[in-house]
């Protein structure tokens, strides 16, 4: 399908997995219920975009893993694929928290050579809490070059510690970097009340769906999307793990009004992330 003919709709978090990623051993704790097994090729970019016509997904940001002495999807991996379909990828980079200059360096060249429109790190794969100072040459160049940091919120289905998830970290860092936009994925349970506490106070913080299914959101966070928050929650799928047919199945039975609703699905990422669509 044209992606003109399709609703605008943005999944905010995404990968096309390389099979280093999908089939990485911190993942095989979340198998036993994702049924997605080991793999033996590498998935056609075909097969990404065709999951995305079947939930009518115009765009799908696809991310970089970058984790400790490896890149499970590097950043050049990342632009292949979104040079392959432009008008329905959009890259997100990631990088080596542990080597600081060479970070801020990569993350210059994913945004100005790669054209990404955000950098994400998970807090799970390094064992440190975003806080820590091997952070914050990353929150710098995301706030020099205007783009926003994506990070995970809430305990890790990988059986990693969770703590390192908790949304309340975030606080600190929107004090200390009050030009940085921070989108928290991964809706933040058990602490879904901390995320919305976080987001509400701090102007740029914001939190995406991505890992749930529309049933699956939790009751304050759709009260948050329904009054004052409306504004600030994005949908994401963090497909292969959901398709986006099965994120938005129940989608109807939130009753969101028809505002909110595309504040949700779509406008809430375009502003943000600054894309065109």
């Amino acid at each position: 399908m044209h992606p003109q003919e399709l609703p605008v709709i943005i999944d905010a978090w995404a990968q096309h997995p390389t099979l280093r990623h999908i089939n990485d051993p911190v993942f095989d704790s979340l198998k036993r219920w994702t049924k997605v097994g080991n793999l033996t090729e590498e998935l056609p970019v075909e097969l990404t975009i065709g999951q995305m016509d079947a939930a009518g997904i115009r765009k799908s940001l696809i991310c970089a893993w970058e984790a400790p002495g490896k890149s499970m999807i590097s950043n050049d991996e990342v632009a292949s694929v979104v040079n392959s379909a432009p008008d329905r990828f959009v890259g997100i980079g990631s990088v080596d928290i542990s080597h600081p200059m060479k970070a801020v360096r990569e993350i210059h060249r994913c945004v100005k050579v790669l054209g990404f429109k955000g950098i994400r790190v998970l807090p799970w794969l390094w064992s440190k809490p975003p806080t820590d100072r091997w952070f914050y040459p990353v929150y710098t160049a995301c706030c020099e070059l205007g783009i926003p940091f994506c990070t995970q919120i809430g305990h890790t289905g990988p059986l990693m510690p969770s703590e390192v998830g908790r949304p309340i970290y975030l606080d600190q860092v929107a004090l200390d970097f009050p030009e940085l936009t921070i989108v928290a994925g991964h809706i933040g349970y058990p602490w879904t009340e901390e995320a919305i506490a976080v987001a509400t106070k701090h102007a740029k913080v914001y939190i995406d769906t991505s890992a749930y299914t529309a049933k699956r959101y939790p009751p304050e966070l759709v009260r948050y999307m329904k009054s004052h928050g409306d504004h600030k929650v994005l949908f994401g799928t963090n497909y292969p793990m959901i398709s986006a047919e099965k994120a938005l199945q129940d989608l109807d039975a939130l009753e969101l009004d028809k505002k909110t609703e595309q504040l949700f699905l779509a406008e809430n990422a375009i502003r943000v992330f600054k894309l065109e669509c």
